[in-house]
């Protein structure tokens, strides 16, 4: 492998990395029109896992607005993150698989228990695949696989 492939290489990660980055950014901070901007224009995301579910995009951006109203502090956290570039049917090396494990903690509306702790966590794994386009990388594919969630039992106010 060349010095300049390696670098390409390199170039790739970082901006497969920033893209998932922003994935979960968009989500955390309810920014729909960036959420929608991530994807190619054939993209598509699966949430059934997680008791969401399928669509396009658009479909899926106002489906995550509606039920993030539920949850106004998130913040999920994308980690292990393996990449592996396409290599698929005739692909020249235009497509990234992305698998990544993440924890998602999260505060019901209208928490007032004094507590800061999240009162709903989850966790699983993303697959996704990315395609490069002239706009950079985006998602053609993002698969939720909630593998766990945990609703911490409330404590009693004390008087």
């Amino acid at each position: 492998m060349t010095q300049r492939v390696e670098l390409a290489t390199v170039m790739d990660r970082l901006a497969v990395d920033e893209l998932i980055t922003e994935y979960a950014v968009a989500v955390d901070d309810g920014d729909w029109a960036t959420y929608r901007g991530l994807f190619a224009p054939d993209g598509r995301a699966d949430y059934r896992s997680a008791g969401g579910i399928e669509g396009d995009a658009v479909e899926i951006a106002g489906w995550l607005a509606e039920s993030m109203e539920l949850f106004p502090m998130r913040q999920h956290l994308i980690v292990n993150r393996r990449v592996r570039f396409g290599t698929l049917e005739h692909d020249t090396g235009d497509t990234a698989h992305v698998q990544a494990d993440y924890v998602n903690p999260m505060r019901f509306a209208g928490h007032d228990g004094g507590s800061r702790a999240p009162d709903f966590v989850c966790g699983g794994r993303y697959a996704f695949v990315l395609v490069r386009t002239y706009e950079g990388w985006r998602l053609r594919e993002v698969v939720v696989r909630e593998k766990w969630r945990h609703s911490p039992e409330r404590q009693p106010a004390t008087p």
